[in-house]
């Protein structure tokens, strides 16, 4: 998978350009609560490929945010089952990765992976089946409809 990021307004950075600006943003209020979240969202198949985005969000709670976002072509994915399921592997595919990064340079933040599924709807059959996967790595988690990092940031990209 391509590790590069993009930020809110399309532009490419790397990793290391995305904790810069995260730590950037973090230096401005030293004092806040920060929270990093964690969400994908995808499109189906009918163009051939099936399209994941991930957004990784940056809270400063009660005072704005910033957000990045990548993306990843994969084969076509018809079923919808299947489809969730990777949305929700890429989402823990990332918090680790990213997790790792961050808690390396030193940041002190509340962390959330955001799932889009809900009690409502198709994606109620699945819910506990993808919250258990991601108890199964010890984090926490909001569904739909808190769960803004995948179903409106990562939706915004798809």
């Amino acid at each position: 998978m391509d590790n590069h990021f993009f930020t809110s307004t399309g532009e490419k950075i790397s990793p290391q350009d995305m904790l810069d600006r995260v730590r950037e943003f973090v230096g401005v209020k030293k004092d806040a609560v920060y929270k990093i979240i964690i969400g994908t969202d995808s499109l189906g198949a009918n163009t051939g490929s099936s399209d994941f985005v991930t957004a990784l969000v940056v809270q400063r709670v009660g005072n704005g945010g910033k957000y990045f976002w990548r993306r990843l072509k994969h084969e076509p994915i018809f079923n919808f089952r299947d489809r969730i399921i990777k949305e929700v592997l890429l989402s823990l595919s990332a918090a680790t990765e990213v997790l790792h990064i961050l808690k390396d340079a030193g940041f002190d933040f509340e962390f959330e992976v955001h799932v889009d599924v809900g009690s409502n709807g198709r994606t109620s059959a699945l819910i506990s089946e993808v919250t258990g996967m991601i108890r199964g790595y010890n984090f926490p988690f909001k569904t739909k409809p808190e769960s803004y990092a995948a179903s409106s940031v990562a939706d915004k990209h798809v």
